[in-house]
């Protein structure tokens, strides 16, 4: 059960003078006992910086800063003086956007300018949450969309789902024209009612994953999939950009506006689902994770393959970087490590022939081109040069893989595409096809063997301590990065959200509800003699579950 509270409700079970500094300690213990009734607590904070909404400030595990997305990103005074307060707790923002309204954008704004928050979700609303009514109709209100099923796909229910723990994450795998196949699987999924709260990739999973963090629909998603698959199409183009191979065989420049058309100056910052992709950064040798800044050079710079296109220059900090494929083709321990707690990995990368020549200690080429040109001779299968030192670049991807399968978080699928060539970008619909058939194949026999059910199952609070084994495989994470991890971890550690309860649309709405599910609970204050015992006190405050205060101002 959750449990919304706010000044009206305490002054309203309470007292008029509950919030009074005379009764600070029968207020906390009250709440303490609260937390420990319920799950989760959301407390609302006043609209200034008055006794409850510090408070909420102190009781709070996670605070939510909730802005209207089509407003100027200024920050408001309580927002100031919630910097100026020393508090560790996750600080997350949030920004409504009517659903009728433009897409997200100037997100980075909001975020340069409120540096101590931790991350931040875009959510669609209905018009029902910007309007005002009187209590009569909001009863209604509520009563009419009580008796509907919750939508697991709504922005809400995502947010219920990332905050407690329970976030779902899509990781779609390089593999070039392979890929195509990944748009067939998520429409798939969509029709199966896998929500995705999380999307991740490399190489032609980075930009299939951009697309859908973008669309949210798997049908739009498509059509500029397709698109941009025929402009790959595009020979006149590609000899167009041929260069003096010295670095690369092309300049790179088609291939970027292909991408930058896609895309335009979207910022990942600005796709209303969390996302991120891989690179390798050849200056430092390391993994790149990129949660931020330009889409279309991330994308491009993730699916940069070494001798075809140019490694692309970090705007940030001018490191070279590649293909993330060549140091984490499915990156399923990523999204691990950033809290999901299932991960489901595509992989569409391309499988080594094993079945090689035996030829002995020593090789002659002589030997190879006579067995390559002679009609009659028995064909051998020797590696060349360049296969030899493709394989050595991906040598860390394959091992990585490798413990991707055995993982016991992430649900492995392939399609069957290994026919389909890197480059076939022509056979789109056919490759697309493929993935959605294999899908609906997979995702059927998921839904009667109970993995879906398991997949949107809460999370087990007894299960959360073992589950997390050093998952956290990104090279380049710092100390912050993993305090961070940690933070939005640990709250899933005291609570599992009900399947009933994780959409929530306005919190209006649930505070009527609260008001008449919790009545009952209320008649225990009135032992006040037995709470206001010291040592129930300290084990009150020692066992205080999880809870968070929104704070509404803009």
């Amino acid at each position: 059960p959750t449990l919304l509270l706010n000044s009206d409700v305490i002054k309203q079970r309470l007292g008029s003078t509950a919030l009074d500094s005379i009764h600070e300690y029968r207020l906390s213990s009250w709440l303490a006992q609260q937390e420990d009734i319920h799950r989760i607590v959301l407390y609302q904070s006043d609209s200034s910086m008055t006794p409850w909404t510090q408070r909420c400030i102190r009781q709070a595990d996670c605070i939510l800063i909730v802005g209207l997305g089509e407003q100027e990103p200024t920050v408001g005074e309580l927002e100031r003086m919630l910097e100026n307060t020393a508090v560790r707790a996750l600080k997350q923002l949030i920004l409504l956007h009517k659903e009728d309204g433009p897409k997200p954008a100037r997100t980075v704004e909001w975020l340069n300018m409120r540096s101590w928050c931790s991350g931040h979700f875009h959510l669609c609303c209905p018009r029902r949450v910007f309007s005002r009514k009187r209590l009569p109709k909001l009863l209604e209100m509520y009563q009419r969309i009580s008796q509907k099923l919750p939508d697991r796909h709504s922005d809400f229910s995502r947010l219920a789902r990332i905050l407690t723990g329970n976030s779902i994450a899509l990781v779609l795998g390089g593999g070039g024209a392979r890929g195509c196949s990944q748009v067939g699987i998520i429409r798939a999924m969509h029709e199966a009612g896998i929500p995705i709260d999380l999307v991740g990739g490399t190489s032609i999973g980075s930009f299939m994953g951009a697309l859908y963090a973008e669309e949210r629909n798997a049908n739009r998603m498509r059509n500029r999939a397709q698109q941009w698959a025929k402009e790959m199409t595009n020979v006149f183009k590609k000899v167009l950009d041929l260069t003096y191979p010295i670095t690369s065989m092309f300049s790179g420049s088609s291939f970027n506006n292909s991408i930058s058309n896609t895309f335009q100056d979207k910022q990942i910052e600005d796709l209303w689902i969390p996302y991120f992709n891989i690179t390798t950064d050849i200056t430092a040798s390391a993994m790149r994770v990129h949660t931020d800044g330009s889409l279309w050079r991330y994308c491009r710079a993730s699916m940069s393959l070494s001798s075809y296109l140019p490694p692309l220059c970090d705007p940030k900090d001018g490191h070279l970087l590649m293909d993330g494929g060549y140091i984490n083709n499915l990156p399923a321990d990523v999204a691990r490590s950033m809290g999901a707690k299932v991960v489901i990995a595509i992989d569409v990368g391309s499988q080594d022939e094993t079945d090689l020549t035996n030829y002995g200690d020593s090789l002659s080429g002589w030997w190879l081109l006579w067995k390559r040109f002679n009609p009659w001779a028995a064909k051998v299968k020797v590696l060349g040069m360049a296969e030899i030192q493709t394989r050595l670049a991906y040598v860390c991807c394959v091992r990585q893989l490798e413990v991707v399968k055995n993982c016991d978080y992430c649900e492995y699928i392939r399609p069957p595409i290994d026919s389909y060539g890197t480059l076939e970008f022509g056979k789109f619909n056919e490759i697309t096809e493929v993935g959605y058939q294999h899908g609906k194949t997979l995702f059927e026999l998921w839904s009667r063997s109970g993995v879906i059910d398991n997949i949107l199952k809460d999370r087990p609070i007894d299960n959360v301590a073992k589950s997390r084994p050093s998952d956290v495989t990104c090279p380049n994470a710092s100390f912050t990065d993993l305090a961070e991890i940690v933070s939005r971890i640990e709250p899933a550690k005291m609570l599992a959200v009900d399947d009933e309860s994780d959409y929530q649309t306005d919190y209006e709405e649930d505070a009527f509800d609260t008001e008449r599910d919790d009545y009952d609970g209320v008649t225990s204050e009135q032992n006040e003699d037995e709470i206001s015992n010291s040592d129930e006190e300290c084990e009150f405050r020692e066992n205080n579950s999880t809870s968070g205060a929104q704070s509404t101002t803009a």
